[in-house]
C-alpha cells in the first residue's frame, strides 16, 4: 500500500509511461518526455488532424463561397451605366439586378453564424482574512485531528513542490474538528463568489441584469436544488423567461464548455447578451480521510469565481474586448481508464471526496495528443501546416518529425493552473517561452487552482500587465475529469488597458 500511495506525491504525480508503439507519430510532435507526460508531442492519430481541417471548412464556407457570388454580381454591375438606371426600357433589369444582390446579401448575413463576442468579465478576489499560507494549512490541517500523521506528510511533501504561493484563499470551515459536508457551508462559499464575481462584472459593463437574456453557470461537484442559476436568478432578479442552465460535474474544463453552450444559444437568439459564471465549491470537494490519492484535491484547489458577459449583437463589437475565433472540445469518456481518471466516491470509511487515478496523466497526455492536433490544424498558419504535414508524410522515411511553431499563431497563452509540474511539462513539449507560461505559473501561485475559472485570472494578469494589444490572440486551454480538453482561441479587438477592477490589482 505504501508503494502505491507513493504514487501520489508531488514527484511521482505527474509522471506518465512511455509510449507502448515506437515511431507511431503525427508531423506535431517530437520532443521525448520520458517518464512524467506521455509524448503527446510524438504520436497523435491523424483522423484528429482531418478533424480539425473539417472544422476549418465548415466555419469558412460563407467566407469562400461569399468572394465569388460578389464578384459575379459585380461584373454583371459594371455593365450598367446610368442611364441604365434612368431609361424606362433597362430600368426593370437593374432594378432586378440589384434586388436580387440585396437578397444575396441578406441570405449571406442571415445565413453567416454570428460572432461572439465577449464584451467583459471579472473574476473574484476573496477578502484578505481568507488568505492562507502553506504552513498555515498543514497547521490548521493537524489543528483539526481530521487526519493521520501520514496524510499530514503527504500533504506537506504535495504542497512543497506545488507551485502554490502563500496567499492563496480557503474557507475555515474546512479546519473545524469533525468538519463534515454541508450544503449550507456549499451555498454560503459559491453565493460569496458568484455573487462578487457578477457585481464586479455588472459594475464594469453597465448591463442591467433584466438585459441578460440568457445565464450558464457550472460548478463541479456542487449540485444543488434549487440549482445555482436559480440561486443567481433570484439575488439578481433576472426576468422570468431568462435561458438557465446549470452544468455540474464535469470538472475543471466545464468553463469552456459553458462558454460554447451560451455560443450556441447567442446564434439562436441573435442580438442577446449571455452570463456565463464558472466556478467551484472548495467546502464541498474537501476530503477529511486518509486516502492519498482523494487528499491531492485538498492540496490543489481554492476559493475562486469568474463571470462573462458574451453578446451576438453586431454593435457591441465596438464596445468588446474579445472575439470569439475558435473553440474545440476534446471528449475521451468512452474510454474506461479515462472515465475513471477523476471521479467522486466515497473511501472505506463512507467519506466523499475527489479521486485521482494513477493513470490520469497518461489518459489526460492522450486526450491532449488528440486535441492540439485538431486545433493546430484551425490555427496555425497554412506555410506552418505545410511544413508540418510534408513531415508527417516523410515520417516514413525516418525524417525527424518537427515540431511547429505554435506562438506564430498564438500571442498569449492561459494553461490551467494544475500544478508547476504539469506546467513544466506542457512547457517542454510546446516549445513555450517563460514569458508564455508567465500568466499560468503566477496564477497558481497567487490563487492556487480555482478549478474551471483559473484561465481567467490568467487572462486578467495579462490585462492588468496591459500585455494584450489589438488583434493579438490567446488560447485558453482546460482539462479535467472525463478525461476532456477543451479550448479557447480569442482576438483581441483592441489594445487592452489596466483594467480599474481586477484581482490583481490591489485597491
Amino acid at each position: 500500500m505504501a508503494g502505491e500511495q507513493e504514487q501520489f506525491s508531488a514527484e511521482n504525480l505527474n509522471r506518465g509511461v512511455e509510449e507502448s508503439v515506437p515511431n507511431a507519430g503525427s508531423f506535431y510532435f517530437s520532443v521525448k518526455v520520458g517518464h512524467r507526460l506521455p509524448n503527446f508531442l510524438n504520436s497523435v492519430n491523424l483522423k484528429y488532424v482531418k478533424l480539425g481541417y473539417s472544422y476549418l471548412l465548415s466555419h469558412r464556407f460563407y467566407v469562400l463561397v461569399a468572394p465569388a457570388l460578389i464578384v459575379m454580381f459585380g461584373v454583371e454591375l459594371k455593365k450598367l451605366t446610368w442611364e441604365d438606371f434612368c431609361h424606362r426600357r433597362n430600368q426593370t433589369d437593374a432594378l432586378f439586378i440589384v434586388g436580387l444582390l440585396g437578397l444575396a446579401l441578406y441570405i449571406y448575413l442571415d445565413l453567416t453564424p454570428r460572432s461572439i463576442y465577449l464584451v467583459d468579465f471579472a473574476c473574484y478576489r476573496p477578502p484578505d482574512e481568507l488568505k492562507i499560507s502553506k504552513e498555515e494549512f498543514i497547521e490548521l490541517a493537524r489543528k483539526s485531528g481530521n487526519f493521520s500523521d501520514s496524510a499530514i506528510g503527504f500533504k506537506q511533501r504535495i504542497l512543497k513542490n506545488s507551485g502554490i504561493g502563500d496567499e492563496t484563499y480557503m474557507p475555515r470551515a474546512v479546519f473545524r474538528p469533525g468538519y463534515k459536508l454541508t450544503l449550507k457551508d456549499a451555498r454560503e462559499e459559491a453565493a460569496t463568489v458568484m455573487y462578487g464575481a457578477i457585481n464586479d462584472l455588472l459594475a464594469a459593463t453597465k448591463i442591467r441584469p433584466l438585459n441578460i437574456r440568457i445565464l450558464v453557470v457550472n460548478c463541479g461537484v456542487l449540485n444543488t436544488t434549487p440549482s445555482l442559476s436559480a440561486m443567481v436568478i433570484n439575488y439578481f432578479k433576472l426576468k422570468h423567461n431568462i435561458h438557465s442552465f446549470n452544468l455540474g460535474g464535469m470538472g475543471c474544463a466545464a468553463g469552456i464548455i459553458a462558454i460554447d453552450l451560451a455560443t450556441d444559444l447567442l446564434r439562436a437568439y441573435p442580438g442577446s447578451y449571455a452570463l456565463v459564471v464558472s466556478t467551484e465549491a472548495v467546502t464541498y470537494s474537501w476530503y477529511n480521510g486518509q486516502e492519498f490519492d482523494m487528499l491531492l484535491p485538498n492540496c490543489f484547489f481554492r476559493m475562486g469565481a469568474a463571470a462573462m458577459l458574451l453578446s451576438s449583437s453586431r454593435l457591441d463589437r465596438w464596445r468588446s474586448k474579445y472575439e470569439l475565433e475558435q473553440l474545440v472540445r476534446t471528449h475521451k469518456a468512452m474510454d474506461d481508464r479515462s472515465f475513471k481518471s477523476i471521479r467522486m466516491r466515497e473511501d472505506a470509511e463512507g467519506r466523499q471526496g475527489i479521486s485521482v487515478s494513477k493513470d490520469v496523466i497518461e489518459v489526460g497526455g492522450q486526450a491532449l495528443k488528440a486535441h492540439i492536433s485538431t486545433l493546430g490544424s484551425l490555427v496555425l498558419p497554412v506555410c506552418e501546416q505545410v511544413h508540418s504535414f510534408s513531415n508527417l508524410l516523410f515520417q516514413m522515411k525516418k525524417v525527424k518529425p518537427c515540431v511547429p511553431d505554435y506562438k506564430l499563431a498564438l500571442k498569449h497563452v492561459c494553461i490551467l493552473a494544475t500544478s508547476k509540474k504539469v506546467l513544466d511539462e506542457i512547457q517542454k513539449n510546446l516549445e513555450l517561452t517563460d514569458e508564455y507560461m508567465e500568466a499560468s505559473r503566477t496564477t497558481l501561485e497567487r490563487f492556487g487552482n480555482t478549478s474551471s475559472s483559473s484561465v481567467w485570472y490568467e487572462l486578467a494578469y495579462l490585462e492588468a500587465k496591459s500585455r494584450i494589444k489589438s488583434d493579438d490572440r490567446i488560447w485558453q486551454i482546460a482539462f479535467g475529469s472525463g478525461f476532456k480538453c477543451n479550448s479557447i482561441v480569442w482576438k483581441a479587438l483592441r489594445n487592452i488597458g489596466k483594467p480599474k477592477q481586477s484581482p490583481w490589482v490591489e485597491d
